[in-house]
């Protein structure tokens, strides 16, 4: 079927990294230590005990990781900044080396005709801000607000979009409701309070950007998911309500409606974060574009234990349910519940699989196609019914340091052999070239 589905001619077909998970190089030209570099470098945090010092060096190898995405055929890139790379400690002094290292990235994809999509934070906070509070202090919204006009100042008519944030969800929750992430907190009352510092600092971060660079593409990353009762008790559909209010609602109502759902107040209680006068003002922006990450489906459900999803598409190594249906259910229900929602770009969509070399050199990954094409027809689906839907970039290029799973985990459509930093084009790679050439060859025919 996909074979037959169609893309506007203007849809942007991307793949999506992040600096940490990359770049190596944690140390070297005047790069400062972020929160990662500080919570990898103890062992007992990381589950194979790795950390991110090399990971992809792709800092090294960037001109032939370019080169690389340039035989996929896609025409954009999605990465992100190191914010300690280009401002060591969070604040003061720019580190040049750190900007030119960006700069020739940018030369590199402007060569190969690539467009860049930069995210300005994906989770590695300068660890000199963080001995300051993190998250946890208001102050850190400004210094983010500081760098991010600095970004716009510089690169801001070099690229195609500016995404504040990659997750905030991610970076409250898991970095301070459960401790799995970094900083490595695990208290719900700051994990709330930090989502609120998280969006006044996308607030003003969008605001330092526009007043430096008007024209520039401006945004925020959102990980989302539809939430459904495993049943149809009171009972599940209360908690599906409710997880539909933590995880979506919250980050979007303040943007799109400047306040926080009042399931989600009611359920934090004495939680419920400190907000000053003005905060939904700066919060709720106009956005040029939402991005919105994308990877499964929430079935909620009160039983003890709760009852799992059935996974018919089964399941990613990462113990995710495959549901396509989910992205078009999701799109829909965005549109429906915010009409006033900008132009989004599904910014990454992709999947965890054991992969492995095998002895003719490649790497059959057929889950994954099937996970890609399966997903680009759910996409398909909510374009036609009436989402403004953009473009879609891949998770991830290549494998890489997925977090607290370190190396144990393979998300890239191009397999990395760690020893060597060997890159093989898996099967899904050359699906997906063959994909997007294939739209635009139906392009010229039609």
């Amino acid at each position: 079927m996909t074979d037959s589905i169609r893309f506007p001619s203007n849809f942007t077909w991307g793949v999506a990294t992040s600096a940490f998970q990359i770049e190596g190089a944690f140390d070297a030209d005047g790069k400062g230590p972020s929160i990662w570099d500080t919570f990898s470098h103890d062992p007992a945090n990381i589950i194979d005990g790795s950390n991110g010092d090399v990971a992809c060096d792709h800092y090294n190898r960037y001109r032939d990781d370019v080169a690389m995405m340039a035989s996929l055929g896609v025409n954009a890139y999605r990465f992100s900044m190191a914010w300690a790379r280009v401002q060591p400690t969070g604040k003061g002094a720019w580190n040049e080396p750190g900007f030119d290292f960006y700069t020739r990235l940018l030369d590199a994809l402007d060569e190969k005709g690539i467009v860049a999509h930069i995210t300005l934070y994906h989770w590695d906070l300068p660890q000199g801000l963080q001995d300051d509070g993190g998250w946890m202090s208001r102050d850190t919204a400004h210094r983010f607000a500081d760098y991010a006009a600095e970004v716009a100042r510089r690169f801001g008519n070099r690229v195609a979009s500016i995404a504040t944030h990659n997750e905030p969800w991610c970076t409250a929750n898991l970095g301070y409701g459960n401790g799995q992430f970094a900083p490595g907190v695990a208290d719900k009352k700051q994990a709330i309070q930090v989502s609120h510092h998280l969006l006044l600092s996308h607030g003003l971060a969008m605001q330092a950007m526009r007043a430096v660079n008007p024209t520039c593409q401006l945004g925020i990353v959102l990980n989302q998911w539809t939430a459904e009762p495993a049943t149809d008790t009171e009972a599940d559909r209360r908690l599906a309500a409710l997880e539909w209010a933590n995880s979506v609602e919250w980050f979007m109502d303040p943007i799109f409606k400047r306040r926080y759902p009042a399931l989600s107040l009611e359920a934090h209680g004495a939680n419920a974060p400190v907000v000053h006068a003005g905060d939904f003002d700066i919060i709720a922006q106009p956005l040029d574009f939402l991005g919105v990450n994308y990877y499964r489906r929430e079935v909620m459900s009160a039983e003890v234990p709760p009852r799992k999803p059935e996974g018919g598409l089964g399941f990613t190594d990462m113990g995710w349910e495959i549901y396509p249906q989910g992205l078009t259910d999701l799109l829909v229900q965005l549109k429906q519940e915010y009409p006033d929602l900008p132009p989004v770009y599904i910014t990454e969509n992709g999947m965890a699989a054991v992969d492995s070399v095998g002895a003719d050199g490649q790497v059959d990954d057929t889950q994954r196609v099937e996970y890609v094409r399966t997903h680009l027809e759910a996409l398909k689906a909510a374009m036609d019914a009436g989402v403004d839907v953009r473009g879609y970039f891949l998770w991830s290029l290549m494998d890489n340091f997925e977090w607290n799973s370190g190396y144990e985990k393979r998300f890239g459509i191009v397999y990395v052999d760690y020893a060597t930093q060997q890159r093989i084009p898996k099967a899904s790679a050359l699906w997906y070239r063959d994909f997007i050439a294939g739209q635009r060859a139906a392009l010229r025919a039609a």
